[in-house]
């Protein structure tokens, strides 16, 4: 009956320690230089959870304690290593990566975000990856220019 509760307590180990990799998007791996100083952060933060982890001596425990951030430091080591940091832009002529926008919509609403690489983008803090429908339609475009949103329109109002 031991032999059957180990058993069992391994299958549950190796199942909890078995996280799948985080994806990996097919888009470039665009950043600005403040994403790939967080990239950077975050690596080194993983790889100091997965060293504190790795000091736990039970076996079991230092196996659940260290898949999560073993998990991200895959993750973050590829992203990091694939990272295509992409200067300020130059001009407030055109919506570009690293550009702030500020758009109104048919509703009213007015909204400013700055279009940033996947990793960093945080829309409640006013930040949305160049890869979101929104940016995708805004890149390119002029103060003054109008683009349909679905069933809104968006104007956009100010680049900075």
């Amino acid at each position: 009956m031991a032999v059957a509760f180990t058993k069992e307590e391994s299958f549950e180990t190796a199942s909890e320690t078995l996280l799948p990799d985080r994806p990996i998007s097919p888009h470039p791996n665009l950043v600005t230089e403040a994403g790939l100083m967080a990239l950077e952060s975050q690596l080194q933060q993983a790889r100091a959870a997965y060293a504190a982890a790795s000091t736990i001596e039970d076996v079991n425990e230092r196996r659940r304690q260290a898949a999560g951030p073993l998990r991200d430091l895959r993750y973050l080591a590829e992203r990091v290593r694939t990272a295509q940091p992409i200067p300020a832009p130059a001009s407030t002529d055109t919506v570009v990566f690293g550009s702030t926008v500020t758009f109104s919509r048919d509703d009213g609403r007015v909204q400013t975000y700055r279009i940033v690489g996947e990793d960093e983008a945080d829309p409640k803090a006013g930040s949305i990856s160049f890869v979101s429908p929104v940016a995708k339609l805004l890149m390119g475009k002029a103060v003054g220019d109008v683009v349909g949103a679905g069933a809104q329109e968006l104007e956009i109002i100010a680049i900075s």
